[in-house]
């Protein structure tokens, strides 16, 4: 179905609503208005220009109804993925007003007694994107897939992995290559309208989840599969997510995403590792299993000038002897023209 989304970020909409951003930013459903009474009045452009959206900013459920949404998406994914509480009124005021509501949160909406309720009485639905579908174990038939596989990885969460992942797609459909983008996150299935969000998955069973997903994107024979990545190798929390990833998806290259600039993972004191470290640290980890190379580094420059951005990515380049680049900045196109010759799909090893 085509949706018409209003998005819920009170507070929180300008500053880290990374799902909102990424929906307004890439769905080709229509976001027609943003609740956030912090900056209500104004519109998205206004306020976060690159996601270039005339969409109304108000203050309200109820003035966001005039706009003829369909569905109340949650535009928040905070740690630990916990509904706020002072969110609830304006949940039930959506569900009374018969719209469908969309929630990327680790709290399931939908097993909730009192939106259950609400949902029943008004004929309406809740899709919790992020309530996984029964996933078989890893069995290694990804290892058959013709089509070459590129996964996203970072040094740190949000960096940007996805929106990366996104438009190196973008960039293959342009010349001339059809490209699967692989769903991983619950802001990824939003926008694609399928996928698993491999965070909620039992750890036994995520390399699996994962295997499947890249064996269903494999089904339509695209000439290229990009795997969006989650958290990053050295996260104390979230690192059993990329290394289901990387060794679900069996990736034949890996491109590095990263904030040049930040030195600890977001929310703890570990240190954030090198470019080389973590090129020597991911290759080494798929060396024994379906060896993959660093191919790229994408980075996040976002804040930088001009010429602060150009400095990091010459840096990179410097340090790494690879290509890079800030696809969001300075457009995919070079990078992918850079990176697409090393796509080419590698065998598992084997005794």
């Amino acid at each position: 179905m085509k949706r018409r989304y209003a998005i819920l970020a009170p507070g929180h909409f300008v500053a880290d609503a990374k799902t909102a951003h990424g929906v307004i930013a890439y769905s080709s459903d229509e976001t027609v208005a943003v609740i956030d009474p912090q900056t209500a009045g104004k519109r998205v452009v206004d306020v976060v220009p690159h996601l270039h959206s005339e969409a109304p900013i108000v203050a309200t459920v109820a003035e966001a109804l005039r706009y003829d949404p369909t569905s109340l998406l949650i535009g928040l994914a905070p740690k630990g993925g916990a509904l706020p509480p002072d969110w609830r009124a304006a949940i039930l005021a959506a569900i009374d007003a018969k719209l469908e509501i969309v929630n990327g949160l680790h709290d399931m909406l939908g097993e909730d007694p009192e939106f259950a309720a609400a949902a029943r009485r008004a004929g309406t639905t809740i899709w919790d994107v992020r309530k996984p579908p029964d996933v078989p174990l890893f069995r290694g038939a990804v290892y058959d897939v013709a089509t070459p596989t590129l996964l996203l990885v970072g040094n740190d969460c949000a960096v940007g992995k996805m929106t990366v992942a996104l438009e190196l797609c973008r960039a293959a459909e342009r010349a001339g290559s059809r490209a699967a983008f692989v769903p991983t996150g619950q802001t990824g299935i939003m926008i694609a309208g399928w996928g698993i969000s491999i965070d909620r998955v039992i750890a036994d069973f995520a390399p699996g989840a994962t295997e499947s997903l890249v064996l269903y994107a494999a089904q339509s024979k695209p000439d290229l599969i990009v795997v969006e990545g989650q958290g990053s190798i050295n996260h104390p929390a979230y690192a059993p997510v990329t290394l289901a990833l990387m060794f679900g998806s069996a990736p034949d290259a890996l491109v590095l995403v990263c904030d040049p600039l930040r030195d600890h993972i977001d929310g703890y004191s570990t240190p954030i590792l090198g470019y080389r470290e973590l090129i020597r640290l991911h290759e080494a980890l798929l060396a024994t299993i379906k060896p993959a190379r660093t191919i790229g580094i994408a980075l996040n420059t976002r804040g930088l000038s001009d010429a602060e951005a150009r400095a990091q990515i010459e840096r990179a380049q410097t340090e790494t002897q690879l290509p890079a680049d800030d696809v969001v900045r300075n457009g995919p196109d070079k990078l992918y023209a850079s990176i697409s010759p090393q796509l080419r799909r590698e065998r598992p090893c084997a005794v």
